[in-house]
């Protein structure tokens, strides 16, 4: 695959310099998907940004998503004609919008879209990412019909957690990609 037809989808807020998304983005040359408002995010308008950015490759696209990135696949293939240009979707550390903490800043984000993604999906959780419950990211694993990866005890998979360039979450791309 193409490196400008991997997709990275960063959460609220982006990834950092430090963040493997950045990381991989310099090394592999993969795309970031920009989003108009990093800060106060709306799931219809980053998920009509994915939608356009989608459309514009001319070969089906793999999606990384990371913390609400995750939530945004799930919400643009609930409403996308163009789901069958995804060939197959890297979900890591999703964020839980429904977490009393964030129902305010993230209000229209929840409820959670819960539906079956319909392209091969790898979702992989930690047991202690204090964005989401490590139950919580194996339910939806299960709703979204993703294979669940347990990543042990690495916070949310971020810069925080010092993972580098995370060879063994691009291990996992490259594996996802060979299915």
């Amino acid at each position: 695959m193409r490196p400008d037809h991997v997709l990275l989808l960063p959460g609220w807020h982006d990834s950092g310099p430090d963040h493997w998304q950045s990381r991989w983005e310099q090394l592999q040359g993969y795309h970031r998907v920009a989003q108009h408002d990093w800060e106060r995010p709306l799931r219809g308008d980053w998920s009509a940004r994915l939608e356009e950015v989608v459309l514009s490759r001319r070969e089906p696209v793999l999606l990384v998503a990371h913390s609400l990135g995750c939530l945004l696949v799930a919400a643009w293939a609930s409403h996308s004609r163009h789901t069958a240009r995804v060939r197959a979707a890297l979900l890591v550390a999703p964020g839980d919008t429904e977490r009393p903490e964030l129902l305010a800043p993230l209000r229209s984000w929840s409820p959670i879209i819960r539906q079956r993604l319909p392209f091969p999906t790898l979702l992989v959780g930690s047991r202690n990412d204090p964005f989401c419950g490590f139950e919580r990211a194996q339910g939806l694993a299960t709703d979204w019909g993703a294979r669940f990866h347990d990543a042990g005890e690495a916070g949310h998979i971020n810069a925080d957690s010092k993972l580098g360039d995370w060879a063994e979450g691009h291990a996992l791309l490259a594996a996802l990609i060979s299915e």
